[in-house]
């Protein structure tokens, strides 16, 4: 029996759920415009919140804010800004069940996932709380001894932070903890889909301590594009930091040209994961449920093109169709649920673009490849193999924004999934014969962001890491992120690291100073 849905009545901070904007330590409407937007439960189309669409006009408001208060905030010592910092982290904790249902129920992760990227997030804060104190400069030997030189780290600014819906939490707290650690003040636009985390984010660091427009937010999803330019154009911001498609973080850079901002942009990926051989097989298929099925395929890092060397492939096919059999799909909020919607309808039909190509090209959709039928409200459905329907039809069931965990066997590079995302928990699996050969195929891509490799073999490990041409590797593992450890790409994936001991260089400045100490 289904146990009965969770909603947002079930929040039991009730503090979190604001359905506003933040400028100036002041919860407000939209200005200069009474237009509103509906953020929606992924699983049911339920209406959770309806929020202000805010403008330019606001946001140059929360900009003037921020920029006012950073004549302040700059002054404040590290340490005291660490304990803002911990004091926040540690009220996630607190809140960690709450905020896990507010982002399952907007975005459709599992509870148990969402969960995790609270205490994924809150690592962030805790993490830039140390690096806040371990900012400091150096003392340069001089080659004129009538001189001395030191150089000091100083906050760059006001940063803008735009963050995506698919971490909802994370890309908030890795983006605005290093930025405020830093001594920064910040301007947050969050994705329109997933405002309600962010706000409760906001909420929180306002109970921490955090002083009145060192935290500003915009909440809009129609009004996006005008909101961006404004952040971009606007003179008294001095950094963005964007996480989102190569696309868009390339109409940012241009926005961002007049005032020559300084830009930290996490793009698109297309990860390959590499299995050889000699790998252990149960690491190899739990590699890659966790790194195709998290988040419902849903990451710039997920596991995008498999590759699978001649002499276990069909044998590790076989496995991870076995091992897919069990992942349970529906609604986040139910219990068991490994698979939660997509957020959105227009990647359902995305997903299916990429099937139907795939076919084309001579691809073997060996289990799954439709949209979930029967997926009405709180209903909860295991997939099916597919058989040889047509499409038409399958968009007229009531399936929501569910798809089938999906496996495609004899992928070629001429097929889309080859060269875009697929933000979906599809796993096409391709063969290769020789290191040299999926060495070539990886790297034939514009992006570059993750990536992971499957191996026994420790020097193989190390040449084929060595050799790709990604920010990123994961080795023997499906996850490739912890706060200690910068995140970011290459090509068009972008530039700029976040976490780790570079995260919070990204928001400071180098002052040097030469010093006349001859007499």
């Amino acid at each position: 029996m289904a146990t009965q849905k969770k909603t947002l009545d079930d929040v039991k901070n009730k503090s979190l759920l604001r359905h506003k904007g933040l400028i100036n330590g002041s919860w407000v409407d939209s200005s200069s415009s009474k237009s509103t937007f509906d953020v929606v439960d992924p699983a049911t189309l339920d209406v959770l919140a309806t929020l202000p669409e805010m403008d330019k006009h606001d946001t140059a408001l929360a900009v003037d804010a921020a920029f006012e208060a950073f004549k302040t905030f700059k002054k404040t010592s590290a340490r005291s800004r660490a304990r803002l910092l911990r004091k926040w982290s540690d009220l996630c904790i607190e809140n960690a069940d709450d905020l896990a249902l507010i982002m399952t129920l907007e975005n459709g992760k599992p509870l148990t996932e969402a969960k995790g990227e609270v205490v994924y997030g809150a690592s962030f804060l805790e993490w830039f709380a140390t690096q806040a104190e371990m900012v400091h400069g150096e003392v340069v030997p001089p080659a004129n001894l009538g001189q001395r030189i030191v150089t000091f780290k100083q906050p760059i600014g006001v940063a803008a932070c735009l963050a995506p819906w698919n971490f909802p939490i994370a890309m908030i707290t890795r983006k605005c903890g290093a930025a405020l650690a830093a001594g920064c003040t910040t301007v947050w636009k969050p994705a329109g889909e997933t405002p309600l985390s962010a706000i409760a984010q906001a909420v929180l660091a306002e109970q921490a301590g955090f002083p009145k427009g060192t935290i500003n937010l915009i909440t809009t999803l129609t009004t996006v594009a005008e909101v961006g330019e404004e952040l971009c154009k606007n003179p008294k911001v001095h950094k963005v930091s964007f996480t989102g498609s190569t696309r868009v973080g390339k109409l940012l850079m241009q926005q961002c040209a007049s005032t020559l901002k300084k830009l930290s942009l996490e793009l698109g990926g297309n990860s390959p994961f590499i299995v050889f051989d000699d790998a252990k097989m149960d690491t190899a298929i739990q590699a890659c449920i966790m790194g195709k099925f998290r988040n419902s395929g849903q990451t710039c890092v997920t596991a995008n093109r498999i590759f699978v060397q001649a002499g276990i492939y069909d044998e590790f096919a076989k496995q991870l169709i076995e091992r897919i059999k069990t992942l349970k799909v529906g609604a986040g909020t139910e219990e068991g649920v490994f698979v939660g919607p997509l957020t959105h309808e227009r990647a359902v039909e995305k997903a299916m673009n990429h099937v139907e190509d795939a076919k084309k090209h001579g691809g073997q959709v060996v289990y799954g490849g439709k949209p979930m039928k029967g997926m009405g409200k709180g209903y909860v459905c295991a997939c099916t193999v597919v058989n040889d329907e047509e499409k038409a039809g399958w968009f007229a069931d009531s399936f929501v924004q569910f798809f089938e965990p999906t496996v495609i066997t004899g992928m070629k590079k001429e097929m889309l999934t080859t060269r875009e995302e697929t933000f979906a928990p599809l796993v096409g699996l391709y063969k290769f014969e020789t290191e040299e050969e999926v060495i070539e195929l990886a790297n034939d891509c514009d992006v570059g962001l993750g990536s992971f490799v499957i191996t026994e073999n420790m020097a193989r490990s190390w040449r084929v890491a060595e050799a790709l041409e990604v920010g990123m590797v994961g080795v023997n593992l499906g996850m490739l992120s912890a706060c200690e450890s910068p995140f970011g790409g290459v090509k068009g994936s972008g530039f700029g690291r976040e976490g780790g001991t570079q995260g919070i260089d990204e928001y400071l400045i180098t002052k040097s100073m030469l010093i006349n100490v001859a007499n």
